[in-house]
């Protein structure tokens, strides 16, 4: 199957009008699933003839018109500062976001492959960044004299929004790392901007001066500065769809291609993976915890009351566990490293799918149809399994709190309760009626931009604005200031007048007692 898809878009490419393009992709994180995402993507746009080099953490095949530069140096840090960004207040969490996007950046950078690249005097049409704040990186556009656009796993954010110019009313935009949604009540939308506050202060006051160091260092050379490079996106492709989260403003150069990774027909599933599904006379439930939260690595006493859970259910459990040997496991259970999982969720007996809520995960157990029960870690797991329980397919609970009868209660919930299958089908039909699939949408605007040379009559003029003009706050000072000076005007005049009145009545009077 894939390779009939791959032939298909390279007969495609021969009838395309788009000269082949030498692309550069930056995906600098360890954690697989944001590369998932892009990987479809970037495989297309080789298969359409363009030549593709990608810097990523990961090993890689070879595929025609790709070469790769694993950097994964990351990896051997990665897992003690993801610790990191459970302290208990905001402003620890910002300090242990911005330890983590430093490091990733000074181990992508300082690569020796990279470095070679670097001092190639190599050249590229287009540079397809991760958007994730490391702005270092976005530097590597105008070393190679290339267009930027920016490809964001998980959506929009408030910095994303601020890199293109878009808006975004704080009163219904909540950060992807909140649990909040789109309907706040007062208190929610007053937490909202003080979160708001805080994060832009941090960004100011810490993370941007640590990131214009790391540009300082590895581009001395530079052709444009850091802040010429955060304004010159040209596109912006975001892993998020309306039907998924909410309908919100977008400027046009900003492109949602939610789903971008899942193939419209599952492939085959492995046979011992089949036989286990299909032997089942209740249905399956399918557990992973995504890439980034290892199973093997939860406390002893988790893993052992989810395996009772497990037990005494008469559904088939598919959990993708990262050892070889789990003790105490039933017979009902299948553990394995790796599940092909879109392939997994697209079949019909699986019933159910346990996730720690990313939003890969969240978007392919809504294309394919499945409730979920989400167990959110970290960033915008807690929104998107908010968000599922709000739009009826899903039901959340913490993994390191939960209680045994809370857990399986929930388990019998979904899997009995007609509301949440219900939902699950109403989403997916909404969410896969669109005109394109979000591949072929990515593919076009990405050549969209090749085509005209950066596309810059996409760009807003808000981005050659500042704060204050963007806000009208200079123009809603004069016009505001304008009628408050007259009436302070006024209001002087009169009083002046007043007392001289006053004073002219006083002396008035006291030169006609002296005649008296």
């Amino acid at each position: 199957m894939k390779s009939l898809v791959v032939y298909l878009l390279t007969l495609i490419s021969l009838l395309s009008h788009v000269q082949s393009a030498k692309i550069l992709a930056t995906f600098p994180f360890p954690g697989r699933s944001q590369y998932i995402f892009a990987e479809s993507y970037l495989k297309a746009l080789a298969a359409r003839g363009h030549e593709v080099t990608v810097i990523n953490t990961l090993p890689n095949k070879s595929t025609p018109n790709m070469r790769f530069i694993s950097a994964p140096k990351i990896h051997e840090y990665f897992d003690e500062m993801m610790k990191e960004i459970s302290a208990p207040t905001l402003w620890q969490q910002l300090n242990g976001y911005n330890r983590i996007l430093t490091k990733v950046t000074e181990c992508t950078m300082n690569d020796l492959g990279v470095q070679k690249l670097l001092q190639s005097g190599e050249t590229f049409d287009l540079v397809i960044a991760e958007t994730v704040q490391t702005e270092a990186l976005f530097g590597l556009a105008q070393h190679f004299n290339a267009t930027l656009i920016g490809l964001s796993s998980y959506g929009t954010d408030w910095e994303i929004d601020k890199l293109m110019g878009n808006t975004s009313p704080l009163s219904y935009n909540p950060p992807v790392t909140s649990s909040r949604t789109q309907h706040m009540n007062f208190y929610e939308r007053l937490q909202n901007l003080y979160e708001f506050i805080l994060t832009e202060v941090h960004w100011v006051l810490v993370h941007l001066p640590v990131m214009q160091r790391l540009y300082d260092k590895y581009f001395p050379n530079a052709k444009q500065t850091m802040a010429e490079v955060l304004g010159s996106f040209k596109l912006m492709l975001l892993g998020q769809h309306f039907t998924l989260s909410h309908s919100r403003p977008y400027v046009p150069n900003m492109i949602e291609v939610g789903g971008l990774h899942i193939s419209h027909k599952p492939a085959p599933l492995p046979e011992q993976i089949k036989q286990f599904i299909e032997a089942a006379p209740h249905g399956v439930i399918y557990f992973s915890m995504g890439s980034n939260v290892k199973s093997k690595d939860l406390p002893q006493e988790t893993r052992e009351m989810l395996l009772k859970v497990f037990g005494r259910l008469k559904q088939r459990v598919l959990w993708k566990f990262e050892d070889n040997q789990l003790p105490g496991k039933p017979d009902n259970v299948f553990i394995s490293k790796w599940f092909p999982q879109p392939d997994i969720l697209a079949h019909p007996q699986v019933k159910l799918f346990i996730t720690h809520g990313g939003l890969l995960s969240t978007i392919e157990s809504v294309y394919f149809g499945k409730p979920v029960l989400g167990l959110p870690v970290f960033y915008d797991q807690f929104m998107n399994v908010e968000r599922a329980r709000r739009m009826g397919f899903g039901l959340g609970l913490s993994l390191i709190n939960m209680e045994e009868k809370q857990f399986e209660e929930a388990i019998q919930t979904l899997l009995n309760t007609a509301s949440f299958a219900q939902a699950s089908a109403l989403i997916s039909e909404r969410y896969r009626d669109q005109p394109e699939t979000s591949l072929e949408r990515a593919i076009w605007w990405t050549e969209y931009v090749i085509r005209h040379k950066g596309a810059s009559h996409m760009r807003v003029a808000a981005m050659d604005l500042n704060f204050i003009q963007i806000h009208s706050l200079d123009t809603l000072g004069v016009l505001i200031g304008i009628p408050v000076l007259f009436l302070l005007l006024i209001g002087y005049l009169s009083c002046t007048m007043m007392r001289r009145g006053t004073g002219f009545k006083t002396k008035r009077l006291l030169a006609k007692q002296k005649k008296n």
